[in-house]
């Protein structure tokens, strides 16, 4: 098992990689001790993990795996999926949110992502489930300022408006944010969600102290069948990193930036050469802006 104290050459304890985090889901076959380990043998500071596979490891065991590493927790996915419309499905809801909550404050998570949810069954009624996000969020909101978590709203791709995320802009998700300090609630900028907004340059530079996350992945065409894995490894896709990465820096960002990519051909890589690969062309391409 490596540790934080385990011997790395040189090239793994490179200077310009302190703000690199790897999103569990990039390697979706590892398991959190893969994960861990595959950090600390490339030189990685920070990891962005998953719930699920926290509960594969256990609580206390995960807890004590990033703390002997000493690796950063980026952001603890996932919380949210607030708009279901009856009571028994909203109070589902929030119990679970209070659980992943807990989960983030055990982790040290630097913010809890938060997945706004579709549209219920049979619902077209965007505003109304938008509306439920922010009443969510807002009954959230003390049980997580009395645990040190902050909540980071995500706003997704509108091809997810139907089933994921109702709120699809940076715009909307400040929306509801700015009711709050901005370390209770600030945003998730995944440049996959956001990279097509006309009016991205100026929600960037309104959330200033808002953004809780940033994360980056390409716009990759043609779209896979599946949509939720339309997203590729930087460079093989549209979006323009060097503009984006700009935006963020000025708007006073400094925190890790995370690596989170959905894609079947990737997923289907060995994870040694995904992760050469990510630190390559984060080098290249998402480094020199940040």
């Amino acid at each position: 098992m490596l540790t934080a104290e385990t011997p790395r050459p040189a090239a793994l304890t490179d200077t310009r990689l302190s703000r690199l985090s790897l999103n569990q889901r990039t390697i979706a076959g590892w398991t959190l001790r893969e994960a861990i380990d595959g950090c600390l043998s490339t030189g990685l500071p920070a990891i962005g993990v998953w719930r699920e596979q926290v509960a594969e490891a256990g609580s206390d065991t995960a807890v004590r795996w990033l703390a002997e590493a000493g690796l950063r927790v980026s952001s603890l996915c996932r919380g949210g999926f607030f708009t279901g419309a009856d009571p028994a499905s909203i109070e589902a809801a929030h119990a679970e949110n209070l659980r992943a909550v807990d989960e983030a404050a055990a982790l040290g998570a630097a913010t809890l992502c938060l997945v706004p949810g579709g549209l219920p069954a049979g619902d077209r009624d965007l505003p109304g489930a938008r509306g439920r996000v922010a009443e969510a969020i807002d009954r959230l909101v003390p049980y997580a300022r009395d645990r040190g978590v902050g909540l980071g709203l995500e706003p997704m791709n509108p091809i997810y408006a139907a089933d994921r995320g109702v709120v699809s802009t940076l715009g909307q998700a400040l929306d509801i944010a700015e009711a709050y300090a901005p370390s209770e609630v600030g945003v998730v900028l995944d440049t996959f969600h956001v990279w097509w907004d006309p009016d991205l340059a100026t929600q960037i530079a309104r959330a200033a102290e808002r953004i809780h996350s940033y994360q980056v992945g390409d716009w990759i065409t043609p779209l896979p069948a599946d949509a939720l894995l339309a997203r590729g490894m930087m460079g093989d896709g549209h979006i323009d990193f060097a503009r984006i990465g700009s935006w963020v820096r000025d708007a006073g960002y400094r925190g890790d930036i995370e690596v989170e990519i959905f894609n079947a051909d990737l997923w289907a890589t060995p994870g040694d050469q995904v992760l050469a690969t990510l630190v390559d062309r984060y080098l290249d391409l998402i480094y020199p802006y940040a």
